[in-house]
């Protein structure tokens, strides 16, 4: 399906559901809309937010006939420990099996990427990434650099708090955006700065998603009056995905 997340393309969601696990879950966006389509009967949805392999979607991608850039899993959580082994091996043959698709993992759970990563093949179409919302998970940085993925990223998303100097080295992209939604936490332009500097610094590329809608109002994502929506150059089989 596609997706108005403006890093990506499309959605591939194969499970469903989470649990909130650090502070950037309090307002899981993922939860609302589980709740949302519960209600109007969504069959995939009749338990809400509740841990749920869905096979019948495993072979979405061989659908698309276009190359796309794929979040997997946008409404759960690839590496949450009630996910079973055997349906992640299954994930990654179909990954494997989609070289013209770039199939981008986000989590929370970077230590159990890091443990599970070594029961899967890691083809360069398959970004690794963890989601940093604070001081106090930066320690999932140290994980992300050990994994076997040839790309890698950072989601700086929601950034609730002033995060200290993180060392890029070996990182591809970061991504920064504030919380969404009525009860968005507020972020300071001052961190974001800091982060595209040290972005500048490694020469890395950044891209600024969005302001948080603290208070209810939703500014467009401007530093020094200019956008920034830079995103590395990906070498797929023989086509170059050019984001930028």
């Amino acid at each position: 399906m596609s997706s108005t997340i403006e890093w990506t393309e499309v959605s591939w969601n194969p499970i469903i559901g989470c649990d909130k696990y650090s502070k950037g879950c309090q307002n899981c966006y993922a939860y609302d809309i589980a709740l949302r389509l519960q209600k109007q009967g969504m069959k995939d949805y009749e338990d809400g937010f509740k841990v749920k392999p869905l096979s019948h979607r495993l072979n979405e991608p061989y659908s698309w006939k276009k190359p796309h850039k794929v979040f997997v899993n946008s409404m759960s959580d690839l590496f949450h420990k009630k996910v079973p082994l055997i349906f992640l091996q299954q994930i990654f043959a179909v990954m494997n099996g989609c070289p013209q698709h770039l199939f981008q993992l986000l989590t929370k759970r970077a230590e159990n990427m890091l443990e599970l990563s070594g029961n899967f093949r890691w083809t360069d179409n398959i970004m690794a990434g963890v989601t940093i919302e604070s001081d106090e998970y930066r320690y999932r940085l140290d994980y992300l650099k050990q994994m076997p993925a040839k790309y890698k990223f950072i989601s700086i998303e929601p950034l609730i708090e002033k995060i200290t100097k993180l060392d890029l080295k070996g990182i591809d992209w970061v991504i920064v955006g504030g919380e969404s939604g009525a009860k968005a936490r507020p972020m300071s332009l001052d961190w974001v700065k800091e982060i595209k500097d040290w972005c500048d610094e490694t020469g890395i590329a950044f891209w600024f998603k969005q302001m948080s809608e603290y208070g209810g109002v939703k500014e467009e994502p401007l530093l020094d009056g200019k956008f920034y929506k830079n995103a590395p150059s990906i070498k797929l089989q023989k086509d170059l995905l050019d984001f930028l």
